[in-house]
């Protein structure tokens, strides 16, 4: 079979099946259709193990940002994409490079945007007033922080969330559905809002103002929510870059710090692996050394 129809095939699995985000299916279209242009590959038994080590070297000096080659992370978005695509071919028994004989590169652990206890209070106190859009950031700032909730997620919310129970449930990455729970003030700052409100759209968070008058679908969009977080944290006098993915960072951190395992962070911010939920291991490294600190050598003289 022809590989450039495999691959319309792989993807509409991926959608169907799979249930992934047509963002997702977009870039998986993207990094497959490069390689395959590039390689110039027209069957599955031609990809070979010399193929893709040439692509690699070819995207390794492709330019990224800043005038630099391609970033590694971004080289292994393109392994990532093309490894679920052979293995694809292969369920479908069709002979072509095993995806196990790609490795992806060895990458440098990403140093997590984080901001302060004292900063975060500050932006939640930012947005001022009883008015309907203070009203409506409070609530905002408020369930990011409560929930760790992508920005999708929240802008993906609905009016019609029951507020006699301190918990929602929220389908997320893949199509999986989870539980998050409201603090008690985020549960008071969104009770607030809605009984501000006098429109009837569904949404939970909506357009106000001008821009409102000139759209016929009144939801916030999750570009507009980072706006309104960047706003606010310049307005809270944060020097630091703040987006709704930093308080998301800040809400894992948070319980971690005060005791939660990795599993269950792992669920609440509704990753599939906990290898992901791993890039927040810096902060029970901290306990670690304060155990060490604390029990150790304590008979030697």
């Amino acid at each position: 079979m022809d590989a450039a129809k495999l691959k319309t095939e792989f993807l509409e699995y991926l959608e169907i099946e799979k249930g992934r985000s047509l963002k997702t299916i977009e870039n998986y279209d993207r990094y497959i259709s490069r390689y395959l242009g590039w390689s110039k590959v027209k069957k599955p038994k031609d990809i070979t193990e010399e193929s893709v080590r040439e692509f690699r070297l070819w995207l390794n000096r492709q330019p990224g940002g800043s005038g630099e080659s391609m970033k590694r992370r971004t080289q292994n978005y393109y392994l990532i994409a093309l490894r679920a695509f052979l293995k694809y071919i292969r369920k479908r028994g069709i002979e072509t490079l095993s995806s196990e004989k790609i490795e992806l590169a060895k990458v440098p652990e990403r140093d997590l945007d984080l901001i302060s206890p004292a900063d975060l209070e500050r932006l939640m106190h930012a947005p001022e007033g009883e008015h309907l859009q203070a009203l409506r950031d409070r609530a905002i700032l408020e369930l990011l922080f409560s929930t760790g909730l992508r920005v999708s997620e929240l802008a993906s919310l609905n009016r019609d969330i029951n507020l006699d129970r301190d918990e929602l449930s929220v389908r997320g990455k893949g199509e999986k559905v989870r539980v998050v729970f409201l603090s008690k003030s985020a549960k008071e700052a969104v009770s607030r809002y809605i009984k501000k409100r006098t429109d009837i759209d569904d949404a939970l968070f909506i357009q106000l103002g001008k821009n409102a008058k000139t759209r016929d679908d009144l939801r916030l969009t999750p570009r507009s929510i980072e706006r309104l977080v960047k706003q606010y944290a310049l307005k809270a006098g944060i020097s630091k870059k703040v987006t709704p993915h930093v308080i998301r960072h800040s809400f894992a951190t948070d319980l971690l710090e005060n005791g939660a395992d990795l599993r269950s962070v792992q669920a609440l911010l509704g990753h599939a692996s906990v290898t992901t939920t791993q890039v927040y291991t810096h902060v029970t490294d901290k306990h670690l050394r304060e155990v060490h600190e604390r029990f150790h050598g304590k008979k030697r003289k």
